[in-house]
């Protein structure tokens, strides 16, 4: 029977998981990505290294599970009816998934590694929970008749300027997610930007 991943064996211990997912994030905050190894995964998990092995590979398998199950819950904001407002609550979360959370550091890191490797590069690009969420926010804050824009671009346009602010290096004070957000509309459902 094949378990997680297509794998042969026992089923994931939930307790066991969560465990490593937490450690991951800690050690890459603590330490960086390359620092970080499966073995000291395991060890501040407090599991066997054949645990890990089972379950993930790759350190940015673990890595990628662990920023996509808080982003998920980090990136989820309420729905406004002003679709300025639904976006630009987004992008505060977004920014602060990115520059105050240890889902958010763990996930530049991986974006960092994807420049130069290209099985993780490849992976981050088969799961993408920065486009997910953003595409949940757009389509509701959106009327598909009034995107000019695939969706693909679409959340391109809304995550591109935080994500390239926070990643080369500058304030994240400085950002205006409502500014950005008004751009945003502007560019990809002009109907919606001149209201």
């Amino acid at each position: 029977m094949g378990g997680e991943h297509g794998k042969v064996g026992r089923p994931r211990s939930e307790e066991a998981r969560i465990a490593v997912l937490h450690a991951v994030d800690d050690l890459v905050a603590a330490r960086g990505y390359g620092a970080v190894t499966l073995k000291g995964i395991a060890e501040r998990a407090g599991v066997s290294r054949q645990t890990i092995y089972r379950w993930w590979a790759t350190k940015a398998e673990i890595l990628l599970e662990a920023s996509v199950t808080d982003a998920r819950q980090e990136l989820d904001v309420p729905a406004h009816d002003d679709p300025v407002d639904d976006l630009t609550a987004y992008l505060e979360a977004l920014v602060t998934f990115l520059t105050s959370s240890d889902a958010g550091a763990a996930y530049r890191a991986l974006v960092g590694e994807a420049q130069h490797d290209k099985a993780v590069g490849e992976l981050l690009s088969g799961t993408d929970p920065i486009g997910q969420s953003a595409a949940v926010v757009i389509a509701r804050a959106v009327p598909a008749e009034a995107l000019t824009v695939p969706m693909p671009q679409a959340t391109a346009l809304l995550v591109g300027p935080a994500f390239f602010w926070i990643l080369s290096g500058r304030q994240p004070g400085d950002l205006r997610p409502d500014t950005l957000a008004r751009e945003f509309l502007s560019r990809a459902a002009p109907s919606l930007g001149a209201a």
